[in-house]
């Protein structure tokens, strides 16, 4: 090796570990530097503050910055502002994020869904491509104005406790109703006024949408609703038996089991980036009827695909909310 050529030392893990350890003291391994001073603006928090900061909102994660920052000055003596408070809440790796809003679940409950996950976890694609996800969805003219924060770390977002669970509907706009397999879907249908009684599901939905389907892909097909009351009724029952139409067992209050809700927040983010938003009823109607006829079908394979890994995630939280 020429004289002049340079050699490369790789330091062995225990020194790479000194030196990590000593520049985070603000030293250096042979204690010859020290930190400098810096012409900085001095912390008003100290490190045991910044700790009790971070606790208290993981105490209570739906307190603003100000709340915290009032009971930090309380305990503390020293005045703290908001602003110091979010700054040392996001050094603790906590952000403010609208929780996740999701139908409440009894211990009942959730050992159904976990049952039925259990029950189709190893099915194939072909077997989850037999079956029409179907939903109502209600879509408002006004947004939810009354929204709150809480403060939570990166990837929690369906931790119980970052989540508010709320039942679904509510607010003035339409009900609509759609379908989705493997390869289609159904035109969107949307209600007129009114409740959806049992005579309005089997006139609206059940004969023109469902009974379609059936009939084009013969005896494999499988027909997935909730267990809303409209669906469970006696003349639903004698509909389907009499069309022979098969029905998917569904475990209930599981809106997130099911892929179609993931069309439905497809549909609000679209309505919800329009140039100009809609702002009467007729406008709302046209443009989900739009966004509904434009939506990929890539997307809409790849949600029915996704079922097996649904079920799994299911299973490892015990049966509680997924994503």
């Amino acid at each position: 090796m020429a004289n002049n050529q340079s050699v490369r030392r790789h330091l062995d893990a225990f020194t790479r570990g000194r030196i990590i350890g000593k520049l985070e003291e603000g030293l250096s391994v042979t204690r010859t530097a020290i930190r400098g001073f810096s012409s900085g603006r001095p912390r008003r928090t100290t490190p045991a503050d910044g700790r009790y900061i971070v606790l208290q909102a993981r105490r209570n994660r739906r307190q603003t910055a100000g709340e915290i920052a009032r009971h930090t000055t309380q305990a503390t003596g020293r005045p703290i502002s908001r602003f110091t408070v979010a700054r040392r809440l996001h050094g603790g790796g906590l952000f403010a994020r609208r929780p996740v809003r999701c139908v409440p679940l009894t211990p009942a409950h959730r050992r159904r869904r976990s049952l039925w996950c259990r029950e189709h976890r190893n099915w194939r694609d072909n077997e989850w491509g037999r079956v029409l996800f179907t939903d109502e969805s209600r879509f408002s003219l006004s947004s939810d104005s009354h929204r709150i924060l809480i403060w939570r770390e990166r990837g929690s977002r369906n931790h119980p406790s970052n989540i508010i669970e709320r039942d679904r509907y509510g607010g003035r706009g339409v009900l609509v109703w759609g379908g989705i397999m493997l390869g289609s879907c159904t035109d969107l249908h949307i209600f007129d006024a009114g409740s959806v009684n049992r005579t309005r599901y089997c006139n609206e939905i059940l004969l023109p949408y469902v009974r379609l389907f059936r009939g084009a892909m013969g005896l494999q097909f499988l027909f997935m609703d909730d267990n809303a009351p409209c669906h469970r009724t006696v003349a639903a029952e004698q509909l389907l038996e009499s069309e022979d139409i098969e029905r998917m067992d569904w475990p209930a209050r599981s809106p997130d089991l099911n892929p179609i809700e993931h069309v439905r927040d497809f549909l609000g983010i679209r309505l919800a980036a329009r140039t100009l938003p809609p702002v009467t009823i007729r406008e709302l109607r046209l443009a989900l009827q739009d966004e509904w006829a434009a939506m990929p079908q890539q997307l809409i394979d790849t949600l029915i695909l996704s079922m097996g890994r649904r079920c799994e995630t299911c299973l490892a939280v015990r049966g509680d909310h997924i994503p």
